[in-house]
């Protein structure tokens, strides 16, 4: 690994955790997660990740890395999109996500353990993780019979806290979030003599993802761009070190969600800098400081950030199961967002490659995710109706619908409060073929009735960017 000379200011976790504290403390807030996380101490840092002394990671690194790991990795399928031509590109899909647990996450787990030392192998790592790190780390750990520890926040999805138990992993659920659980791990890291792992910054880490690109160039020739999500940035520094040195003029494309931009932020800041996290569809993405490793390495190689909003997730997530039968997380979809969104437009024409590169989303969330990608799109639509309540009143309401070839989904009405005692306000979830089809039942509801009010918020797409993509 080359040494960078890349200073900045460093805040650090404790920092940042201590900022949390004061806020709650203010309003009155106290609990025992407070009083465990004042006792970790300052100085406790990622030897691996030294923000004063970041390291560069190079095309050898990647190719160590891919002797190393061959024997226990998936090689994944890189094939054509099946509805390639409808986005006006030659666009191909690296499924990542069908490695065993899920995610790309275990190239750079698998390579990091293999590279430790017989002592630290014996003594076992452990490292902070919400979900597809602590897996694939707890899976390729137990395969390779060294004992993992891993550090889930509360949030952590129970699906996920369990795989990790079922990998024979010791799991300790501590801390509110992300950062809360890694200053958890370090502690024990340093009181355990464990060696920690971090799951996007860790040289070996970004080293092991960066493999991807090697198969990528192997199954598709001269790519123009390659899209890649964004979260802590080590997946995007690899696989960039890899493209950039055997095929240069292939853009590299980073996408972040609109909920945790923070690879976006830390090339305004010039370094990384914390970036709050809001609730996001992209879960896997919500990293609030990218790593030091990671950012030296990508920045230089990145020719363009996107940041995409959650409902182009929502029907990226979409569009993958209806058109390629892949069910894949918010994080994996969020490339195909940036294409659907119209954010990409000059890769029209163009041999693209878009990385799918997780598929562990909870049950309960891909339903919710199906959902929005319906309304985004103008395929569910909700409305509120003021109909007669006489005999027949509702009947015609329906009796439209149905003229029309529309579904109804849900339907509901009340009277108590309304001044007209003759009316009855109707409400409506219903589906329909596309957002013109969706226009068309708007049209001529307003037509029948003085009163009616659709709910567009918060879609995605109207009719403009609609009329726009099929042109």
């Amino acid at each position: 690994m080359q040494k960078g000379q890349y200073n900045i200011d460093l805040v650090t976790e404790k920092e940042k955790i201590k900022s949390l504290d004061k806020k709650k403390s203010t309003s009155g807030e106290t609990n025992k997660e407070e009083s465990k996380m004042s006792e970790i101490p300052e100085d406790i840092l990622d030897p691996f990740c030294d923000p004063k002394n970041p390291q560069k990671i190079s095309f050898h690194d990647v190719t160590s890395a891919a002797f190393l790991i061959k024997e226990g990795i998936e090689r994944t399928p890189c094939p054509r999109s099946t509805t390639s031509d409808s986005y006006g590109m030659d666009l191909y899909l690296k499924k990542d996500f069908l490695q065993y647990t899920g995610s790309f996450k275990e190239r750079g787990a698998r390579y990091a353990l293999l590279s430790m030392s017989s002592e630290q192998k014996q003594a076992g790592v452990i490292s902070a993780s919400a979900g597809n790190h602590a897996q694939a780390l707890s899976y390729h750990g137990w395969k390779l019979n060294i004992p993992i520890t891993v550090v889930m926040p509360k949030t952590a999805p129970i699906m996920k806290i369990q795989k990790c138990r079922n990998y024979n992993a010791t799991v300790i659920i501590e801390g509110r979030d992300m950062a809360e659980a890694k200053a958890m791990a370090l502690k024990i890291s340093q009181e355990k003599q464990l060696l920690y792992i971090n799951g996007y910054d860790h040289p070996q880490i970004i080293a092991g993802q960066g493999t991807i690109g090697l198969e990528i160039l192997e199954q598709v020739s001269n790519p123009d761009a390659i899209i890649i999500p964004v979260g802590g940035g080590g997946l995007i520094a690899g696989i960039a070190t890899v493209i950039k040195a055997l095929s240069p003029k292939t853009k590299i494309i980073g996408v972040e969600s609109e909920k945790c931009p923070s690879f976006s932020r830390a090339i305004e800041n010039k370094g990384p800098i914390y970036t709050p996290i809001k609730n996001t569809l992209a879960d896997g993405l919500a990293v609030p400081k990218v790593g030091y490793n990671a950012f030296i390495t990508a920045l230089p190689l990145i020719d363009k950030m996107v940041v995409v909003r959650e409902e182009w997730i929502a029907l990226a997530i979409l569009r993958l199961v209806e058109e390629e039968k892949c069910v894949v997380e918010g994080a994996g979809a969020s490339g195909l967002a940036a294409i659907l969104a119209g954010q990409l437009n000059e890769l029209k024409g163009k041999k693209v490659v878009c990385l799918l590169c997780g598929g562990n989303i909870d049950t309960t969330v891909f339903g919710r995710c199906l959902e929005r990608g319906l309304a985004a799109e103008g395929r569910l639509v909700k409305f509120v109706a003021e109909v007669s309540d006489r005999p027949g009143g509702i009947q015609e309401l329906c009796e439209i619908l149905s003229s029309l070839g529309v579904s109804i989904k849900d339907i509901m009405h009340e009277r108590a409060w309304l001044r007209d005692i003759y009316t009855v306000e109707v409400k409506v979830v219903c589906e329909t073929r596309d957002w013109e089809h969706s226009m068309q039942l708007k049209n001529n509801l307003k037509k029948h009735y003085q009163k009616v009010q659709f709910s567009e918020l918060p879609l995605a797409i109207n009719a403009d960017v609609w009329l726009s993509g099929r042109k």
